[in-house]
C-alpha cells in the first residue's frame, strides 16, 4: 500500500530555529474515518514507516487488537526519515541548503507537531488510543503532554521518558561508524552505505541480546574458523537495512532520539513531568530488553498517576515489541476491556 501524502504549504520552524520552507507528510491510514469513530495512531520507531499493518502484523490491521472495522487508524513517517516525509534526500530539500548532511536537527518534538498537523488536516479531533513502541513511545510521550485533553489512552512499549546515557552511547558508536565511511557526506543518496551498514550490526546488538544469539546464532560444527552464523546474520540484517534506508537519515534520526528528554525546557525534573500524564496508560516492558530496559518501564509505571504496567517474557529483547504480537494482543485486550 503506497502511502498517502499531506503537503503543508507555510513554513515550519523546528525547535533548533531553523524553518523548513514547507513540509510534506506521508501517511497510511486504514479503515474510514467517521463522526463518532475511534481514531487509533501509531507513533512508529527509528527505520519503520508509515505502514503499520506491515511491520507491526497481528497488531496493526484485519482481524487484528488494532483493526479497521473498530478504528480509523492513522501512522504517519517521521520527519527526516526517508519514507515519503521531509527528510534530508526527499524531493523538496535536494538541491537546497538543507539537503543531505546540511539537514537541519530534528527532535522528536518536531516529529510530533508534524504529527498535530495531519490531525488537523484530517479532521480528528481525538485520538481513542494512541500507541508507540521503542522510539515511538518518544513520540506519543510528548503528544501526551502537548495535547493532554486529545488522548484519551496510551499504549507504551519497550520506551522510555528519557534517552539513557546507554542510549545515547550506543547512537554515538552508531554516528562514528557512519562518519568513518569515506563517502560519508558526498551529496548522494548512496552516501555512508558501509557506515550505514556498521551501525546496524551495532544496533542489532542492542535489539536482541545474548540468550537469542547463542539460541539461534550458534554454529553446530566446532571445527569451524570463518564464515560463522551469527557473522552472516549481522551481515544479511546490515545489508538488508543498506538497501531501504540511507546514512543521513539513520545519522539524523539518532541524534533526534538523544535528545529525548520530557523535562527538557519544562523544569527538567521528569518525576514531576511525569506526573503531569493523567491519560489513562498501558505501559508494557520486556524482560529480556537491554536497549530500553525494564527498569525504564517501571519509572514510568511509578510516576505516572494512570499508569499500568505488564513486563512480559520474550527471548527477543527490544525487538520483542514487534515479534511478540500474540502475548501483547493478549495484555492490551484485557486493559482495554477494563477501560470501557
Amino acid at each position: 500500500m503506497e502511502p498517502k501524502i499531506y503537503k503543508y504549504q507555510s513554513p515550519f520552524t523546528l525547535e533548533c530555529g531553523v524553518s523548513l520552507p514547507k513540509l510534506t507528510i506521508a501517511y497510511h491510514t486504514y479503515g474510514t474515518f467517521s463522526p463518532g469513530k475511534k481514531v487509533a495512531w501509531v507513533c512508529h520507531a527509528l527505520t519503520a514507516n508509515s505502514d503499520a499493518a506491515d511491520w507491526w502484523k497481528g497488531l496493526v490491521g484485519e482481524g487484528a487488537i488494532i483493526n479497521p472495522t473498530d478504528y480509523f487508524i492513522v501512522c504517519a513517517n517521521i520527519i527526516g526519515s526517508c519514507y515519503g516525509s521531509t527528510g534530508p534526500l526527499s524531493s523538496e530539500t535536494i538541491g537546497t541548503d538543507i539537503s543531505f548532511d546540511n539537514f537541519p536537527t530534528v527532535t522528536i518534538r518536531d516529529m510530533v507537531k508534524a504529527h498535530i498537523l495531519l490531525k488537523t488536516h484530517l479532521g480528528i479531533d481525538s485520538i481513542d488510543l494512541l500507541l508507540g513502541g521503542s522510539m515511538g513511545g518518544y513520540q506519543a510521550l510528548e503528544w501526551a503532554i502537548f495535547e493532554p485533553t486529545v488522548i484519551n489512552k496510551m499504549f507504551l512499549i519497550a520506551t522510555s521518558p528519557s534517552e539513557s546515557a546507554w542510549g545515547v552511547a550506543v547512537h554515538t558508536a552508531q554516528r562514528l561508524a557512519i562518519e568513518a565511511d569515506c563517502t560519508w557526506k558526498e551529496p548522494t543518496p548512496n552516501a555512508g552505505a558501509k557506515g550505514l551498514k556498521a551501525a546496524r550490526a551495532i544496533g542489532m546488538l542492542t535489539y536482541r541480546n545474548y540468550g537469542i544469539y547463542q539460541e539461534k546464532q550458534t554454529d553446530e560444527d566446532p571445527e569451524k574458523i570463518d564464515n560463522f552464523k551469527a557473522s552472516s546474520y549481522i551481515n544479511y540484517q546490515g545489508d538488508k537495512l543498506v538497501n531501504r534506508f540511507n546514512a543521513y537519515s539513520y545519522w539524523l534520526l539518532t541524534k533526534s532520539m538523544d535528545s529525548h528528554h520530557l523535562a527538557r525546557k519544562r523544569g527538567g525534573d521528569l518525576i514531576k513531568t511525569l506526573g503531569t500524564i493523567q491519560i489513562p496508560t498501558f505501559i508494557m516492558g520486556i524482560n529480556s530488553d537491554i536497549l530500553c530496559p525494564l527498569d525504564e518501564q517501571r519509572f514510568m509505571e511509578q510516576h505516572m498517576p494512570n499508569a499500568t504496567l505488564v513486563a512480559i517474557d520474550s527471548v527477543y529483547g527490544h525487538d520483542g515489541f514487534i515479534i511478540e504480537s500474540v502475548q501483547i494482543t493478549a495484555h492490551l485486550k484485557a486493559w482495554l476491556t477494563k477501560q470501557v
